[in-house]
């Protein structure tokens, strides 16, 4: 099997990380991140993906280097060979309860909590790592150097885009489907003009700055 994507170029291992853990017998290895952090509305959404040892995985980077079209086509492939996958959210109201590191913490334990397999151990992109007692490694830029973070960063981006999308419909006027949620112009100006509705995080500085 293989998530391949036309005029990609061969790049660094990215299962080093994975096989230093599998060298440990520390496998199944489950990658996590998060996506809508810096968001000004909606959830904060993560992903955990167990993905088959040393898949070959030309395509498969950092959601944010790749369109929207690119990652819709990973997502449905990645979701075809992944061992275990699982989403969660955290909603904007417990953000602002127990703020955003915080929230992207949680959030990325409960899809670890999700698998339908309990990995031995977690990559996680960033610098801390989440609540859990199952050993763990964090990886700076993980979702660029390691094929399961990068996997778990594109489902995530995905189903919190197409989430995004759905909440604009109940909310049209900030017209979520185009900024998903991000402090763009349009959205600034559509704060000032209406105010926060009930997905807005109301603890964001950039919330209580347009809305006041």
């Amino acid at each position: 099997m293989s998530l391949l994507f036309a005029g990609t170029e061969p790049r660094a291992d990215m299962w080093l990380h994975e096989r230093l853990l599998a060298d440990r017998g520390l496998e199944p290895v489950a990658g996590v991140d998060e996506v809508g952090r810096g968001c000004l509305a909606g959830p904060v959404v993560a992903a955990a993906v167990i993905l088959p040892y040393n898949l070959e995985h030309e395509g498969v980077t950092d959601s944010k280097a790749l369109s929207p079209s690119e990652r819709e086509k990973l997502d449905i492939l990645i979701r075809k060979v992944a061992i275990a996958l699982c989403i969660a959210e955290v909603q904007a109201r417990e953000i602002d309860s127990i703020n955003i590191l915080q929230a992207s913490l949680k959030a990325m334990r409960l899809a670890v909590d999700g698998l339908q397999i309990r990995p031995r151990s977690i990559l996680v992109d960033g610098n801390q790592q989440i609540p859990h007692s199952i050993p763990q490694k964090t990886v700076i830029h993980g979702d660029s150097v390691s094929c399961s973070i990068a996997a778990a960063s594109i489902v995530a981006k995905v189903y919190r885009d197409r989430l995004m999308d759905t909440l604009s419909k109940s909310y049209p006027e900030y017209n979520f489907s185009r900024h998903k949620g991000y402090a763009t112009k349009e959205h600034r100006q559509a704060l000032r003009q209406y105010g926060p509705c009930p997905i807005h995080r109301l603890s964001f500085r950039g919330v209580v700055q347009e809305a006041s």
